[in-house]
């Protein structure tokens, strides 16, 4: 696309000054009264504000002409527009102006009630000139490579709305399968996390930062939402986003989120996209006004697609936009702004087929996890995968401690009732880190199926390939001593970082004893203690990742951290129905029929798709469709919540506690869970129904504390033990708990 450049500036007080340019030619120059731009910026901001609606209608009249009145402002009696339309390809247009002007929506230029930034033919792109810099300052040559992607969401606790940047991240990587994307992601959304990633990828590796959030303005500067450690929000400025790029930023900055290009006051204060340009970043996009998550998940995949096809950083925005306004008929199509310094807008990578062109490596994590017999996958996929944040925050925090540190763990113990998603959630944390290569195991384990560790790892070379199998095949030496010998830094994995991931651990893996808890079957016993040992006695970068319905006490001089899995959350609950066909609110299902769908699921993922894919079921009827969705409940229930008659195993104190906990309807701390449950053996009963996966134990995200909640999915089989009496005793009790933990000095606000 040819390029122009346009400035305005003020003259003298009462004449602005604009000044059009193109490849090296001597500038066209106009005068303008001071009084016209004062009222085009009038107009703009009385219809294009946060508050007006024409921008929120597709095809409002009201758009077109303010599209109109900002062309006939650049095109004049000289008529400007003309030489950039002449040219087939389009026509990059940069404006350098006070901060006033360049706040203007130019993204809506029109000519006789055509927008020109998707015009079918010579296509215009407004560019916000930021200083005269460039950042690439070498030859801007395109990777023979696939693109790659840095993508880090922040989803600050009590930051509203929540985004749905599971599906920006699916979304992505499904625009780009044929050509192949890599994508790291920082899961963290912490600024500590993304100097990390930075430093550890080193300058130059990507070709793309995506940032999804929030930004707003404290003192005049813009600043983005971030989360602390804990999920807390904090803010961002351009320059400390800057100092954890260490400077090294790539290409391109996407910071997709609302009011990321808004500049407040009208454009007195700089917007984030524009301070991460002065800040050192070539080209950044952001959006002017508040943006709808599908518009905002639409427009990033059709920009990806066209950027890992090889096409140019202008032409891939152009063909988003058009993707927005043509085929997705968006209202949001035009809040999309570009901010740049005087970098080309040049190609990133190579098209697919250039010859000598490097493949992608990683294979998706999903498709380790394979049911034995159907060699389908049995975990959900990047875009059906949603939630679990803090907890993968925190699981990644065990996994990348460093083994030198106090209390580093050797391994993870994913656990929770059946159909939580503990599957799901390793395979989720194994496309997290990169770096590790993955052996996953599904169901019992002994000495034979270990050594399929062979098959299951790439080795840097064929030596150290033939080196591991002649440890493990040398059964005159003790494991302990082999997997010492595997992960030593001199040893055939001592330069691959590995995930060793037990899936389905309770299924052949442990025995049970005569009070009902569980410990390590024979061949496990062997297997498992040796390599969280290697991995002690080693140093090794090395992990193990186990997911099980479960515990189960940890061997002995090892260390195994526990992470339990809640039921979703309300607001995990929704984005996971929107991915379900069905169950979603747009479904042509009879709303009862979804309703009922999903208050039987209570929460659990995986019952959610099994209801989705019945209540879809043509052949039944509304009392069939019904009828199988209660006796599908039912029976998850029975096969896997309570295999092998688990809760009727337990002593009747337990399972009344369980009912106890049950009349409240949100995770519980420890403190209500004793106030309901008054009884010598309490702590024994909470300690075994953790154990056995019958009361969830999350953490508490603003008090780090553990809390309890007996799924929905338990509420038939545990009701019937209390009396109606019971009953509204339990919920008296709990009520009394929960007012005095939760209501803040409630005694001495009595006082006033």
């Amino acid at each position: 696309m040819s390029t122009f450049d346009l400035e305005v500036f003020a003259q003298t007080s009462n004449h602005y000054e604009l000044r059009l340019s193109a490849d090296g030619q001597p500038p066209r120059v106009r005068s303008l009264d001071r009084a016209a731009v004062d009222e085009l910026i009038t107009l703009v901001r009385r219809d294009y504000s946060t508050d007006a609606t024409a921008h929120k209608v597709y095809g409002a009249t009201r758009l077109a002409e303010l599209g109109t009145r900002l062309a006939d402002f650049l095109d004049g009696d000289e008529r400007w527009l003309t030489p950039m339309l002449a040219h087939p390809a389009g026509a990059v247009l940069r404006i350098t102006a006070e901060q006033r002007l360049r706040h203007l929506p130019w993204e809506l230029l029109a000519r006789e009630g055509a927008f020109l930034t998707v015009a079918g033919r010579a296509p215009l792109l407004p560019v916000r000139a930021v200083g005269t810099h460039v950042a690439l300052t070498g030859p801007v040559v395109p990777g023979n490579r696939p693109l790659r992607v840095l993508f880090m969401a922040a989803s600050p606790e009590g930051v509203e709305p929540v985004l749905n940047f599971e599906a920006e991240e699916a979304a992505i990587l499904a625009a780009t399968r044929r050509t192949g994307t890599d994508l790291v992601v920082e899961e963290s959304g912490t600024l500590e996390g993304l100097r990390f990633l930075s430093r550890d990828y080193g300058p130059g590796h990507f070709d793309v930062l995506h940032l999804s959030g929030h930004a707003t303005t404290a003192g005049g500067q813009p600043v983005f939402l971030l989360e602390d450690e804990f999920g807390a929000s904090t803010r961002a400025t351009a320059d400390q986003l800057a100092e954890a790029m260490q400077g090294h930023w790539p290409r391109l900055v996407f910071v997709s989120g609302c009011l990321t290009a808004d500049a407040p006051e009208g454009g007195v204060f700089p917007s984030m996209s524009e301070s991460l340009v002065a800040a050192g970043a070539p080209a950044v996009l952001g959006w002017a006004l508040p943006v709808g998550d599908v518009s905002a998940t639409d427009f990033a995949a059709a920009l990806y697609q066209a950027l890992a096809d090889g096409g140019s950083l202008d032409r891939a925005i152009v063909e988003a936009r058009r993707h927005l306004f043509h085929d997705k008929k968006s209202s949001y199509w035009h809040l999309l702004r570009v901010y740049a310094d005087r970098s080309p807008l040049a190609p990133m990578v190579t098209p697919l087929h250039t010859k000598g062109r490097k493949r992608l490596q990683v294979r998706a994590a999903d498709q380790q996890f394979l049911d034995p017999q159907t060699q389908l996958s049995r975990v959900a996929s990047r875009a059906e995968f949603v939630g679990r944040r803090r907890v993968i925050q925190r699981c990644l925090r065990v996994l990348r401690q460093p083994a030198d540190t106090p209390g580093a763990a050797q391994g993870l113990l994913l656990a929770g009732m059946g159909g939580l998603g503990k599957s799901s959630l390793a395979s989720r944390l194994l496309e997290r880190m990169p770096t590790h290569q993955r052996a996953v195991w599904y169901g019992r384990v002994d000495a034979i199926k270990f050594r399929e560790l062979i098959d299951k790892i790439r080795f840097d070379d064929v030596d150290h390939r033939t080196e591991a199998a002649k440890l493990l095949d040398n059964e005159q030496l003790p494991l302990p001593v082999r997997l010492r010998y595997l992960l030593d830094v001199d040893g055939p994995l001592g330069d691959t970082p590995c995930l060793f991931v037990f899936d389905d651990f309770e299924t052949g893996n442990l025995d049970t004893r005569d009070d009902g808890s569980r410990v390590l079957a024979p061949a496990m016993a062997e297997i498992l203690p040796a390599l969280l040992a290697a991995i002690r006695d080693t140093g090794s970068q090395s992990r193990v990742v186990i997911t099980s319905r479960y515990r189960f006490p940890t061997p002995a001089g090892t260390t195994l951290t526990v992470e339990a899995l809640e039921t979703l959350t309300s607001v995990e609950q929704t984005k996971k129905i929107a991915n379900l066909t069905n169950l979603r609110p747009e479904s042509t299902i009879n709303p009862t029929i979804r309703t009922r769908a999903i208050e039987a699921a209570a929460g659990n993922p995986r019952l959610l798709d099994w209801l989705n894919r019945i209540v879809g079921d043509a052949t039944l009827d509304v009392d069939g469709l019904l009828a199988a969705i209660e006796g599908e409940a039912d029976r998850f229930r029975r096969e896997t919540v309570l295999a092998d008659n688990l809760l009727d195993s337990q002593p009747l104190e337990l399972r009344r506690m369980l009912a106890r906990i049950n009349v409240v309807e949100l995770p519980i701390p420890a403190a209500t869970v004793h106030a309901l449950h008054q009884h010598p053996d309490a702590a024994r009963h909470l300690q075994r129904a953790v154990e056995l996966g019958l009361l969830e134990e999350g953490i508490d995200p603003e008090k780090h504390e553990p809390r309890y909640f007996v799924s929905n999915v338990l509420h038939p089989l545990v009701r019937p033990l209390l009396t109606d009496d019971d009953y509204t005793e339990a919920c008296a009790a709990a009520a009394r708990s929960l007012y005095q933990l939760w209501v803040p000095d409630s005694t001495a606000a009595d006082g006033h």
